[in-house]
């Protein structure tokens, strides 16, 4: 089973980092409000950066490496490449 992060972009503009090993499940339970917390009503939602990890213990990593970035760098990541959704 595949794992990624993943980072949304919010409807006020703010951005989510998150795992998941569906993302379309998951994307969905943020649209209905049962994603996470921090998104309920912040939707709709863009996919804007997508990583793959080989297990959880990757992604949990990788996304508090994520999460600990600036928004400056967090946009240069997203930037520097796409989605490989």
């Amino acid at each position: 089973m595949k794992w990624m992060v993943y980072i949304l972009k919010c409807a006020d503009n703010t951005l989510y980092t998150g795992i998941t090993n569906d993302l379309e499940r998951r994307i969905s339970m943020h649209e209905n409000g049962t994603g996470a917390k921090y998104t309920k009503g912040r939707g709709p939602f863009k996919t804007v950066y997508t990583e793959r990890c080989d297990d959880r213990s990757a992604a949990s990593k990788r996304e508090i490496e994520i999460k600990s970035l600036s928004r400056h760098n967090k946009e240069k990541l997203i930037a520097s490449d796409k989605p490989d959704i």
